[in-house]
């Protein structure tokens, strides 16, 4: 059980912080709290009341208060990130002992315990903005989703932000080969399959194979084509605590993993070919896909078909037109990845995206 007195949250930021404190004589209430910190990553400071060292209380990023230490604490300075925990859930005074030591939150073990394990590991992580993520998929098959996609996390790493490129669809022959790191070494979808719960987000970041000044989590060569949506859910909700930027590459089917993903997007890139049948096709994975995501805008792929621009076809689609998508003056199965050129028309079509996103988020 797990109940807020207040909504305040003690203030974060970016890096790594320092690890909880914990107050209490309680042996085995200290041994569950001490697993699960190491279950969190969290290196945690033990004391039996109000450290003696000057600041340790005010300075700790999360405290931990035993109910059994509530009276030797409660004449400690007032702030943020207080809990108290105890053991007994028919024990009312323990609101009243909360209230009186200034805490956020009481917890009773064990039914808190996942609860207490994300909290300890926000703030052993520094949680500070999500990753801007914007997933990319395409109105009918061959419409250039993953060559949007890899252009966009390549421009976003070389402007020097954090970046991670996922890629969802695991029939698309894999983001690792389009940027030419099948034999990179690291972790690809398949290893995360047993994830339940919270997955450590640097731990994700530090497992995945670099490539071109980015993070991909891409699938093997395996005949692995599903992961579990509570596993996806988990990846995904990882990669955006450690902010920056994330790209999905996102496949035209809606199964529950697919969906997962959907639920976590800040927006979406549906990217359509100028042509009726190609529009016809968008349609439909437009209307399948707004039942999840409420932001969804167009990139339309030339060359437009008579009587059809770009306009028209966001028009036809009745979505936010984002621009048309320009293409690399070279072969991508012969080159180098799409937007790896700097100067090119691809990365200058995405820098300009990332750009306005900016504006419009307030920065990235």
């Amino acid at each position: 059980m797990a109940g807020a007195i207040t909504h305040d949250r003690p203030p974060t930021a970016e890096g790594r912080q320092g690890g909880p404190l914990i107050v209490t004589e309680d042996v085995d209430l200290l041994d569950d709290l001490l697993r699960l910190c190491a279950a969190a990553g969290a290196r945690p400071e033990v004391h039996h009341g109000i450290p003696e060292r000057r600041g340790s209380w005010e300075a700790a990023p999360l405290v931990l208060v035993g109910d059994d230490a509530a009276s030797r604490v409660r004449g400690a300075a007032r702030r943020r990130g207080v809990v108290l925990v105890g053991r007994d859930q028919d024990d009312s005074g323990v609101w009243r002992r909360a209230v009186e030591i200034g805490a956020d939150h009481v917890l009773v073990l064990p039914d808190g315990e996942q609860w207490l394990v994300d909290r300890i590991a926000d703030v052993a992580e520094g949680v500070g903005r999500p990753a801007l993520t914007i997933g990319v998929l395409g109105g009918r098959g061959g419409a250039g989703a993953s060559t949007l996609a890899c252009a966009l996390a390549l421009t976003s790493a070389r402007e020097g932000k954090r970046t991670l490129l996922v890629d969802a669809d695991p029939l698309g022959g894999g983001l690792d080969v389009l940027l030419g790191g099948e034999t990179a070494e690291g972790l690809r979808w398949p290893a995360f399959a047993a994830s339940r719960g919270r997955v450590g987000g640097g731990a994700l970041e530090e497992s995945l194979p670099r490539l071109h000044a980015l993070r991909v989590l891409s699938w093997d060569r395996s005949d692995t084509v599903t992961v579990p949506p509570q596993a996806v859910r988990a990846v995904l909700a990882a990669a955006r605590r450690r902010g920056g930027v994330v790209v999905v590459d996102l496949p035209r089917r809606i199964d529950e993993g697919v969906a997962e993903i959907l639920a976590q997007l800040d927006m979406g890139l549906l990217v359509v070919p100028a042509d009726l049948r190609s529009v016809a096709a968008a349609g439909r994975v437009a209307s399948a896909v707004g039942m999840v995501l409420r932001d969804l805008r167009i990139v339309v792929r030339g060359p437009c078909a008579p009587g059809l621009d770009d306009r028209e076809v966001a028009r036809l689609l009745d979505l936010p037109l984002v621009g048309e998508l320009p293409a690399e003056p070279f072969p991508l199965d012969a080159g180098p990845p799409p937007g790896s050129a700097a100067k090119g028309p691809l990365a200058r079509f995405c820098a300009a995206f990332w750009k306005r996103v900016a504006v419009e988020g307030g920065g990235v």
